[in-house]
């Protein structure tokens, strides 16, 4: 663990392709361990109409009778990212992390940008939420409560999803790594938001600060600098709004990319923190 460690500290808080396929090799072998361990239970579920709309479930290990349900919506930047399943681990990791801890794990696809712009990343994770509220039982899951998690742009959109529907439907929200308008808008978002200046109206700022519902929110200690100065200004927020701050983490030895693909690992800090957010708000 302490090779992988020195391994991420060494390549800094860049993003890109290079980047991400070295921190995918410092897991393969666990995850590909894993991932025979914890086949998907059903795979590529439609709960839409659009061709990206469908989710894998990953039933929970060992449980009698129905689970909370977590679901994991993937980054990549508004405009790439897949869900894994039987022939790719990254982001499948996070469902069978969920199941093998006694949750119904799903793991979901969404329209991309820029064919599919704001606000349609919050509006497929809603529509996830209602196929669940209507088909979770039949999965082992259960439909009183769901807990939204998302990574970088998945983030983006479970925050999305609160400005949309408010604390509808479900129990809580894991924010890890996203972007809710604490900072300037990057030219490389306007694929997703549009015209600059609409993006104050945009943003999910306001609703992920106000919400009462409950929140875990990360960033990692690799993330890049704007990543990191946006879990600032939200904790700041939320404190000041709330007089108090909501369960956080700070992933030390860990980047952009490795905070969500280690999940599942002997590394089980973030883990932990997740399950033990999803059983306290869901029981």
């Amino acid at each position: 663990m302490s090779d992988i460690r020195h391994a991420i500290a060494a390549m800094g808080t860049g993003l890109g392709p290079e980047v991400l396929v070295q921190c995918r090799a410092l897991f393969d072998a666990e995850q590909s361990a894993l991932q025979a361990a914890v086949p998907v239970t059903q795979g590529d579920i439609a709960y839409g109409p659009h061709e990206r709309h469908r989710l894998d479930i990953y039933a929970p290990v060992d449980i009698i009778g129905p689970a909370p349900v977590l679901v994991f919506v993937h980054g990549g930047g508004f405009l790439k990212g897949n869900k894994g399943g039987a022939d790719a681990w990254p982001n499948a990791n996070v469902g069978r992390m969920a199941a093998q801890a006694g949750f119904a794990g799903v793991v979901i696809n969404y329209r991309l940008a820029p064919d599919h712009m704001w606000p349609a990343g919050a509006q497929d994770v809603a529509a996830v939420v209602a196929w669940l509220k209507a088909n979770a039982a039949q999965h082992g899951g259960d439909p009183d409560r769901i807990v939204l998690a998302g990574t970088s742009a998945g983030a983006v959109h479970v925050a999305g999803y609160l400005k949309l529907m408010g604390d509808a439907d479900i129990c809580g929200a894991v924010l890890l790594s996203g972007l809710y308008g604490y900072t300037p808008l990057d030219q490389r978002d306007l694929a997703y938001y549009g015209d600059a200046a609409l993006y104050a109206d945009r943003m999910p700022m306001d609703a992920v600060a106000a919400t009462t519902l409950p929140l875990l929110i990360a960033c990692a200690q690799y993330d890049p600098p704007r990543f990191q100065a946006e879990f600032v200004g939200l904790m700041q927020d939320r404190l000041a709004r709330h007089g108090a701050l909501p369960r956080a983490v700070i992933m030390t030895g860990h980047n952009h990319y490795t905070m969500p693909m280690h999940l599942g690992t002997a590394d089980r800090r973030l883990a932990d923190e997740i399950c033990a957010f999803a059983r306290d708000i869901s029981n």
